[in-house]
């Protein structure tokens, strides 16, 4: 049976989401790859028990991770009552539904309809009363934006979750749904973006100063640009990388230019006695609106290094310039 260590709380600090009382630690671990039913159980629960070890305490998850969809979650569930369920008190859980999880027209998008029925099979995969956080996984053009916030709400005034966040809206639709949340006295928690090195958009666009003006935590993901932001890639494509197994990122990606990039910011990292993959997790954490840097990984020594990110969040005025100089480049 599975016992933390007692060192759990000295590795990570944590920061608070927004305007609220609850905090996150710096690092959370996605259960997006490598948690599924076609993947190694036993490799998958020591990556859950060494993050936990580390300090990380949030945990997150959709109804539609896997393969198969939904298989994430339960197996999530499975790991819970082999050990962590004695420390749910200390861990956060979240859950999205928005995308494809089941055939007809109630499963998938941001109906009422929906949502509530997503979260409630959430809750039975994972075997539990409630979840932390609950998020609308992806804006949706045809559903009336007060519907799928109401029902957020309800989701929160009925028990099933604790507090509820967005994800992957543009700056806008962003602006519309926090608001509307405000207006029914369940203010947004988080809102869940893609951003990277590789992916700066949302800065660019002004998310992070909206963010942190609105009060509302931002927790970044694929931060690692699915790897991209690693050594890996810079001598070939490994036979077990994401770019040779998922089709969620591309080989034709992969070209001269951007391994040119990868490497100049390696060079930076090298300088700051760090890895690429821990200035990356350091770089989107420097915003005061980030509250967490949401990783996925596929072995607990991925884990443990990125934690180690956390030692050196601090960039200099000459870093920062050469490394928007590199990133820049088409």
């Amino acid at each position: 049976m599975y016992t933390a260590s007692d060192k759990r709380y000295e590795q990570l600090d944590y920061r608070r989401a927004g305007h609220s009382g609850l905090r996150l630690p710096l690092i959370s671990l996605g259960l997006w790859h490598n948690f599924g039913s076609i993947d190694d159980f036993e490799l998958a629960e020591k990556m859950l028990h060494c993050a936990f070890d580390l300090g990380i305490t949030h945990f997150d998850l959709a109804n539609n991770y896997g393969p198969e969809p939904g298989s994430a979650e339960s197996n999530f569930g499975a790991m819970l009552k082999r050990g962590l369920a004695k420390y749910r008190d200390e861990i956060l859980v979240s859950s999205k539904a928005g995308f494809y999880m089941w055939p007809g027209p109630y499963g998938e998008w941001g109906s009422r309809k929906n949502l509530m029925a997503s979260c409630e099979q959430s809750l039975k995969r994972m075997g539990l009363d409630y979840v932390d956080i609950f998020y609308h996984h992806r804006p949706d053009p045809d559903t009336p934006l007060e519907e799928t916030m109401q029902a957020l709400a309800d989701l929160v005034r009925s028990g099933k979750a604790l507090y509820v966040g967005i994800s992957n809206y543009p700056l806008e639709r962003a602006r519309q749904a926090i608001a509307l949340l405000r207006e029914l006295k369940t203010p947004c928690l988080l809102h869940q973006i893609n951003y990277s090195l590789l992916n700066p958009k949302y800065e660019d666009e002004g998310m992070f100063d909206y963010l942190q003006e609105a009060g509302v935590g931002a927790i970044v993901f694929s931060p690692l640009a699915q790897g991209l932001l690693s050594d890996k890639y810079l001598h070939g494509i490994p036979a077990d990388s994401r770019a040779r197994r998922n089709h969620f990122l591309k080989e034709s990606r992969i070209t001269p230019e951007l391994l040119n990039k990868i490497a100049a910011l390696q060079k930076i990292a090298q300088s700051r006695s760090q890895s690429l993959a821990q200035m990356a997790i350091a770089w989107v954490l420097r915003h005061q609106a980030s509250s967490s840097a949401l990783i996925g990984a596929s072995k607990p020594e991925q884990i443990r290094e990125i934690v180690q990110a956390s030692k050196n969040l601090e960039f200099t005025t000459t870093e920062l310039h050469d490394i928007q100089r590199i990133i820049s480049q088409p």
